[in-house]
């Protein structure tokens, strides 16, 4: 299915805006002071949990530890993904202070809830410079099996090849670019793709034909497609994610910055079609250059059946 209504959060103990980022993240800005981003960044991440589960969501949460100091453990989508067939994909990260994101006692968590079968860890592709951040870089039409890639120093078509031999999604690659021509960082953060409808920024797909292509390729897939521009862009409204409450409906979560951002009538025909997850998380957007759908990996694993009650002989 194209959503889930579980997800992991890791809740955060010494966040600040990443040194080891700053360079191909043009979303994130610096802060001297870390005890302030750091309690002004949990008290978002508690609300933005609460907010999910009001929606119905399961947010399992896993607390970040001290040591080793990992800026941006509030972002898992990018190092980790979770599918329906059991597996878990770990990723290669372009920083270092990313890397040890990577925990094995937060899969023994999920494992204890969920089934999960395999885990395919691809970060040896470090070793040779070639990096692929997980769901930040790919967005997944999982209906269609298809993986949206756009084109930066975080994506590598060697570890696609990977991930496509490992989970039979096809790429589609483009170019994408900020309004001063950089590349765009993490595909999530121009574009989202839920059951029926897509968030996309046409704008920064320069190239006039991989523009038309992504919209074809869209559009087959059945995908009512919003376009949102550079202004809405840089407030996150690309950054957002269809998610699934525990009774089925759907829900849509993104964070006030971006809910805001949105012209009248497309806040009109996203709250028609979902439940509406909201949060103030301007912090973290602004020092972590990550939004409401970087801070959720989404939990595909099928989950563990209870054991049966023996019968009573008595």
């Amino acid at each position: 299915m194209q959503t889930t209504s579980h997800v992991l959060m890791i809740r955060p103990v010494r966040f600040l805006s990443n040194p080891e980022t700053a360079a191909s993240n043009a979303f994130q800005h610096r802060e001297t002071d870390g005890g302030a981003a750091q309690r002004a960044a949990l008290e978002e991440f508690d609300a933005y949990v609460d907010a999910l589960r009001g929606c119905g969501v399961d947010v399992m949460v896993v607390d970040d530890t001290v040591e080793p100091h990992t800026p941006d453990s509030i972002f898992p989508n990018n190092w980790l993904s979770l599918h329906a067939d059991g597996k878990a994909v770990l990723y290669p990260m372009a920083a270092p202070n990313r890397r040890l994101e990577r925990r094995a006692d937060i899969l023994d968590a999920i494992g204890s809830r969920f089934r999960l079968r395999q885990v395919v860890d691809l970060s040896a592709f470090e070793n040779d410079g070639h990096f692929h951040e997980g769901t930040g870089v790919m967005v997944f039409d999982h209906t269609h099996r298809v993986a949206y890639v756009c084109r930066s120093s975080r994506t590598s078509p060697a570890v696609m090849e990977a991930v496509e031999r490992e989970t039979g999604y096809r790429p589609f690659w483009f170019g994408a670019a900020d309004r001063r021509g950089r590349p765009i960082f993490h595909t999530n953060v121009m574009m989202c793709i839920g059951q029926t409808l897509a968030v996309v920024c046409l704008e920064s797909v320069w190239d006039a034909g991989e523009r038309a292509a992504l919209v074809d390729t869209l559009e087959a897939g059945g995908k009512r497609i919003i376009d949102i521009d550079y202004d809405q862009l840089e407030r996150f409204a690309g950054n957002a994610l269809e998610l699934r409450s525990r009774d089925g409906e759907p829900v849509f979560a993104l964070s006030r910055q971006a809910w805001s951002a949105l012209t009248a009538k497309q806040r009109e025909l996203l709250s028609s079609y979902a439940r509406i997850a909201l949060a103030p998380i301007d912090t973290i957007e602004r020092l972590g250059g990550g939004g409401a759908r970087c801070m959720v990996a989404e939990i595909f694993l099928p989950r563990h059946v209870p054991a049966a009650t023996p019968p009573d002989n008595d």
